[in-house]
């Protein structure tokens, strides 16, 4: 059982999508999610972030019933968005809350045997990111989406540049981006040329850089090879922590075989399709299950699948 330490404000969402509703707020937030999906791969997760008054207890009881210990700084409220889906898998973000910026690096962080870094809206910034490296020589594992949003004049959330990601990514052992960050990351769009896109993500600093592509799977980049992951064909009721769990899942593997990076692609691939079969943090994310649905895959590709 490793230790893995996610910094990252926890959220309590709204979500709306052409198969299900939430009808009222849910727990999620990138590092969250992370923390749900491996302490069910059997690791022991420590979440790091700020949660308001408001859902204090609530957030309490929740961790204790997920078993996911916290570190907690005060906030003045709880993050959260009103997440909306059409019929082709495109949201829209609208604030509904936003929790202060992370100050806190628990010693945890010492013992830990991989970092997750997943803020939902601006909450690690490089001076954090800095010191959490100089606690940890564990690997570092940026999911950079929210340090590339910022809040429109008209409440929704716009995906910009951040200047700051040139000096954080030299940090990181790993970046995940989903297509839009790529875009944001690069100018490339990585639907047209995903070899290039993931590509320049890894020039930015880090060791290996992955790009998901939703129902087109996922593509790493070592700096030596690219590996192209399938996903895995699924129903998504509602793929609001799809990136999340796929970190977890490429985590969870990668601890296991670092050396293995297709893998830990597939079983990314295969933990994120448990998850956006379901809305909300009660996904059924099974070791068993997790296991099968990567075998189908690495198998796949085996035999000649593309």
């Amino acid at each position: 059982m490793a230790l893995i330490v996610a910094f990252g404000n926890p959220v309590y969402d709204d979500i709306t999508t052409p198969y299900v509703t939430t009808g009222g707020r849910v727990l999620s937030g990138c590092s969250t999610n992370g923390c749900l999906a491996l302490t069910r791969l059997g690791h022991q997760t420590t979440l790091v972030g700020g949660i308001g008054p408001d859902y204090h207890q609530r957030f309490l009881e929740d961790m204790q019933r997920y078993h996911v210990a916290t570190r907690l700084q005060p906030s003045a409220q709880t993050g959260g968005f009103r997440l909306i889906y059409d019929a082709h898998g495109d949201r829209t973000l609208d604030l509904l809350g936003q929790a202060d910026v992370i100050t806190l690096v628990p010693d945890v962080c010492a013992n830990a045997a991989a970092i997750i870094i997943g803020p939902v809206l601006q909450e690690t910034p490089l001076q954090l990111i800095k010191r959490i490296r100089a606690t940890s020589t564990a690997p570092l594992l940026l999911d950079p989406q929210g340090l590339l949003r910022r809040i429109g004049a008209d409440g929704r959330v716009e995906h910009v540049a951040n200047p700051e990601m040139h000096a954080i990514a030299p940090l990181c052992t790993v970046i995940k981006a989903n297509e839009i960050e790529a875009r944001v990351l690069t100018g490339i769009d990585p639907r047209q040329e995903p070899c290039k896109a993931v590509q320049q993500v890894r020039t930015l600093g880090c060791q290996i850089a992955i790009v998901t592509l939703a129902e087109l799977g996922s593509i790493i980049d070592d700096g030596t090879r690219q590996y192209r992951i399938p996903a895995y064909t699924t129903l998504a009721h509602d793929s609001t922590g799809a990136g999340d769990t796929y970190m977890a899942g490429f985590l969870h593997a990668y601890l296991h075989n670092p050396a293995d990076l297709f893998v830990a692609g597939c079983t990314g691939s295969a933990t994120a399709s448990i998850w956006i079969e379901h809305t909300g943090p009660d996904a059924p994310v099974t070791m068993a299950e997790v296991m099968r649905r990567t075998a189908i895959l690495v198998s796949h590709h085996h035999n000649g699948g593309s």
